[in-house]
C-alpha cells in the first residue's frame, strides 16, 4: 500500500453557487486534509478520505462568511467538519476517473459522484513524488440540510439549490 497526503499549500477546495440566478459566488475552505491509499500502477483502487474545517470558509465577504457559519447554513458550532469517504474509483481513461463516495455535511450523508482529471505525477526538486488532480461535481445543498431560502422583492430566487464543487489537489507520496 502507498499512502499519499494532500499538500494544502498547493491545493484548493472551492464551491460555487448562483446568486440571484445571474452571477456566481465562489467560496473556499482554507483548512482541509486528505489521505489517499493506493496499490498498483494507477489510482483505480484508491481509498480516499477528506475533511474540511467549516470555520475556515471564506467567500471574500466577512458578513456572508459569518452567515454561512450560522444555523441557516453550516451551523459550524455544532457541525465543524465536512467529510468525504470514497466508495469506488472508476478509471474512464488514462487521465479521467469517476470518484464515488459519501459526502457528509451537517450530519447528512449522501452519495456523490465527482469527475477526476489526473494531471500527472512528478518528482519535485526536493525529491518528493507528487500527483495532481482536478475534481468537479455538483450537489443539491438542501440534501445536506443547507435549506436557507429567500426571495427577492420581485419573487426571484436568492440562491440556487445546486452547488458546484471544485478542487485542485496536489498529493504527496509518503515515504
Amino acid at each position: 500500500m502507498t499512502t499519499w497526503k494532500i499538500d494544502p499549500t498547493h491545493s484548493d477546495v472551492q464551491f460555487k453557487v448562483k446568486h440571484l440566478m445571474i452571477t456566481t459566488v465562489t467560496g473556499q475552505f482554507g483548512t482541509f486534509d486528505a489521505t489517499m491509499q493506493t496499490s498498483g500502477d494507477d489510482f483505480s483502487n484508491a481509498n480516499i478520505t477528506f475533511e474540511a474545517d467549516i470555520n475556515s470558509i471564506t467567500t471574500q465577504n466577512e458578513q456572508r462568511d459569518q452567515h454561512l457559519l450560522q444555523s441557516d447554513f453550516f451551523e459550524a458550532a455544532k457541525f465543524p467538519k465536512m467529510t468525504f469517504v470514497s466508495k469506488e474509483v472508476k478509471k474512464v481513461d488514462n487521465e479521467t476517473y469517476k470518484l464515488l463516495g459519501d459526502l457528509t455535511i451537517r450530519d447528512n450523508t449522501r452519495p456523490v459522484e465527482l469527475k477526476v482529471e489526473y494531471g500527472g505525477e512528478v518528482v519535485d526538486p526536493w525529491g518528493q513524488t507528487k500527483a495532481g488532480f482536478e475534481l468537479s461535481g455538483k450537489i443539491n445543498r438542501k440534501d445536506f440540510g443547507l435549506t436557507f431560502h429567500a426571495v427577492t422583492e420581485t419573487g426571484g430566487v436568492m440562491l440556487s439549490d445546486e452547488v458546484k464543487l471544485l478542487a485542485s489537489v496536489q498529493m504527496v507520496k509518503q515515504q
